[in-house]
């Protein structure tokens, strides 16, 4: 039998986490597996560039005097906009999961790709290694390799850049 407040605090913990999926296995051969992102059996996932919205706090007003106080407060000038960042001209490959990079398909071997290669869309670009199991992530774009960004058998996040890309370069 599931504990369902067990199942519960399990959501709310992976929902709280940056971790996307968590499967747990009992030796009476129960298994639950829950994850933030429907999962496609058989097929690698590689996470396309998405722009997320940096989230800004809201302004504190400074606490108001009234004259009865005896001080009169003058209302600061709002800050000038941060400068845009300048948008590159590179593509991003990110990491679909967390895991242990790896930029060859055995240790000693030569790497998938090197800063400068010329890749084809579909090409393997690198191997993630989660729970044990080797992905292997292939590149969405067609272009010329400008950034490594990850060093071979360190571990990354979710949504961790690992490679940038000049399109059609």
């Amino acid at each position: 039998m599931i504990d369902l407040r067990y199942v519960k605090k399990l959501v709310e913990l992976l929902d709280g986490s940056s971790v996307d999926s968590i499967e747990i296995s009992s030796d009476k051969g129960m298994k639950i597996r829950i994850s933030k992102t429907p999962q496609q059996r058989g097929a690698v996932q590689v996470a396309s560039p998405v722009s997320i919205p940096a989230m800004m706090p809201a302004p504190v007003a400074p606490p108001r005097l009234t004259p009865a106080d005896g001080v009169v407060v003058t209302p600061e000038a709002p800050p000038a906009p941060a400068p845009e960042v300048p948008k590159t001209k590179l593509l991003e490959v990110k990491s679909p999961m967390v895991g242990t990079f790896y930029r060859s398909p055995e240790p000693g071997a030569t790497p998938y790709v090197s800063e400068g290669s010329r890749i084809e869309k579909g090409q393997i670009l690198c191997i993630i290694e989660a729970m044990k199991i080797m992905n292997e992530i292939e590149s969405e774009y067609a272009g010329v390799v400008r950034e490594v960004l990850v060093s071979d058998a360190h571990p990354v996040e979710y949504g961790q850049v690992l490679f940038r890309i000049e399109p059609n370069g």
